[in-house]
């Protein structure tokens, strides 16, 4: 095998395929990546059995071969090369070293048999759709926030995803942690009707979101019922899915919340940034006292102090004192596109409704805490 390619994609794609393989490995062969180089150009894969990812990225080839290299090393290599360097990489027949030449660097790296290399099985793939690159990272980001991550309830370690039915059928998008919960929706896509609803593994989003930051083309995404695939690109990320029922997240969807609560978005998360800096507690909880068009934030902590601001805003609805996480409400403010946010309230015991006035198919719901 002998191949020249530029530094750029190659620390582009090695980033991309290097993202996925785990930093302690008990099986050698998962800390490398599986080369392969053709006409075509040179394709890179890595698993860590769980995700698999093949980016193919164009070289000039010499000779065609397939090799495994540590994934890490190699990654860090092409990262401190200068720009605009071209890298040579060859392995001669029956050798079991891979050299890497860039002007006047060499590296002599090791290899693995690339028989030993494990291979995502992606058979039974039911449906396929198409979603716009953007649209599919507005789906990702107004939801992962809330994905869990306590391993017990490995069922909300990920995006659920399924297709609604009834008269207008959408794709929706939901995470919850108990605490928090995000849905966003999109129009469905031809293909997705009728299937399965999964639940898509937190570190698999993350993948994705990374791959469809270079791209503008549409992601090609194949479904089962244990499986996915995404095709962004010149890339191939296939993941299996967690195995577990997601709960009935429409029970804690509040429907008859009838105080509302209207503000201008970017002032009051900076006023709860700056109130709650106060606040010590692993809940870093914040008190909003609610009356006729004034919201008050209160923080009280022994150990460092009190906060207290007050803002103007639109309120008409009973006098409420509600406790808040500050993270997880500055969580939801940070994904709100519109100027004005909307809170419906019941009571300073029940779930709180959050929508928001730029984006009217995403909502969010919180749960309050005693202050």
């Amino acid at each position: 095998m002998k191949f020249t390619i530029e530094r750029a994609p190659l620390l582009k794609s090695l980033s991309h395929v290097t993202s996925v393989v785990e930093r302690r490995n008990t099986i050698p062969i998962l800390s490398n990546i599986l080369l392969s180089a053709s006409a075509e150009g040179v394709s890179m894969a890595a698993t860590d059995l769980d995700i698999e990812i093949v980016e193919t990225v164009g070289a000039n080839v010499l000779s065609e071969g397939v090799a495994t290299l540590p994934a890490h090393t190699f990654y860090e290599i092409a990262r401190k090369l200068p720009e605009g360097a071209e890298v040579t990489l060859e392995m001669k027949p029956d050798d079991t070293q891979m050299i890497l030449r860039a002007g006047r660097s060499r590296f002599s790296l090791p290899t693995l048999p690339q028989d030993e290399f494990p291979a995502l099985s992606a058979e039974g793939l039911t449906h396929r759709f198409e979603l716009e690159a953007s649209e599919l990272a507005r789906l990702i980001d107004k939801t992962r926030f809330a994905v869990s991550n306590e391993e017990t309830r490995y069922y909300l370690n990920g995006v659920h995803m399924h297709a609604t039915e009834g008269e207008q059928p959408v794709l929706r998008a939901v995470a919850t942690d108990g605490h928090q919960l995000a849905l966003c929706e999109s129009v469905i896509p031809s293909g997705a009707e009728g299937m399965p609803a999964i639940i898509v593994p937190r570190k698999t989003i993350g993948e994705v979101r990374k791959l469809i930051d270079d791209v503008s083309d549409n992601v090609v995404i194949d479904v089962s019922d244990s499986k996915i695939r995404f095709s962004v690109g010149s890339a191939v990320l296939t993941s299996k899915l967690i195995d577990g029922a997601f709960p009935d997240y429409q029970r804690v969807i509040p429907k008859t919340n009838e105080n509302q609560l209207e503000l201008e978005n970017r002032s009051f998360a900076a006023s709860v940034d700056r109130v709650s800096t106060v606040s010590m507690e692993k809940s870093r909880s914040v008190k909003m006292v609610l009356e006729a068009d004034t919201l008050t934030l209160r923080v009280s902590s022994p150990e460092s102090g009190q906060g207290t601001e007050e803002i103007s805003v639109s309120y008409s609805g009973d006098p409420m004192e509600i406790g808040f996480n500050a993270k997880y409400l500055l969580n939801v403010l940070s994904q709100i596109d519109g100027q004005e946010v909307v809170f419906r309230l019941s009571n300073s015991n029940s779930p709180i409704l959050i929508e928001d006035s730029g984006d009217k198919h995403a909502l969010y719901v919180l749960m309050p805490l005693r202050v």
